[in-house]
């Protein structure tokens, strides 16, 4: 019997961040497929197994408790899987850059593609996802980054902030050349970390993975067709 059951779309977009922090710990996961997740998002609300507008949704098998958003989902999971810092201060710097990741990637895809990348668009938003990066490199700097092989908040062991900062800038950073460029200029000590965290066995069998089940795609659809335009 699997650990979870995970509800989202056959792309390394939201749903990977949930992905990577089950497949760092070892956690066994089922990957429900389109239909499944156009049938319960097609529940009323009071039907599902918790309200929820889209995916994803985790549902801990042995608990049955579910969860929906991935913030509150990667938030559970460290809690339950002990990838929190210890500190207040230090679980609420986690929780930020979960948050500011899902705000990057929302930024990514124009609030989920309402409308589409040009490349006068991608000029004009580059010094924007400059600064994000630049976020990053200071949060790091600040609290665990400016030893050679630190972690983002100063933990022993990587924990959610870890994974989160991994897997926002490894998958974008693979699909899109001018965001890996990027990256590696604006925010060198954060794409050192992003190689350490991906270079750890489990976090490169999922990027294997979903190469093989995903091929180059990153988040669907006519919004990924006009990023690739821009950023390739």
């Amino acid at each position: 019997m699997a650990d979870y059951d995970l509800y989202y779309w056959p792309v390394p977009f939201r749903g990977q961040f949930i992905r990577a922090i089950l497949a760092y710990t070892g956690k066994a996961w089922i990957e429900h497929d389109s239909g499944e997740i156009g049938d319960i998002m097609g529940k009323a609300p009071a039907d599902q197994p918790v309200p929820f507008m889209g995916p994803p949704v985790l549902i801990d098998t042995a608990s049955g408790f579910a969860i929906a958003e991935m913030p509150a989902i990667a938030l559970y999971l460290g809690e339950a899987l002990n990838l929190l810092p210890a500190s207040p201060e230090g679980r609420a710097l986690s929780l930020k850059m979960v948050n500011d990741a899902n705000d990057v990637i929302d930024e990514i895809t124009l609030d989920g593609g309402r409308e589409m990348w040009t490349d006068e668009k991608w000029e004009e938003f580059v010094p924007r996802l400059k600064r994000w990066m630049e976020i990053w490199e200071a949060t790091g700097i600040t609290h665990g980054l400016e030893k050679q092989h630190g972690t983002m908040l100063g933990t022993e062991a990587p924990g959610v902030a870890d994974i989160v900062t991994a897997v926002l800038w490894s998958t974008m950073a693979d699909r899109f050349g001018k965001i890996a460029a990027l990256l590696d200029d604006t925010a060198p000590r954060v794409a050192a970390l992003v190689n350490r965290m991906q270079a750890i066995s489990a976090l490169t069998k999922l990027a294997a993975d979903s190469r093989r089940d995903y091929g180059d795609a990153y988040c669907g659809g006519e919004i990924e067709k006009s990023l690739r335009k821009v950023a390739l």
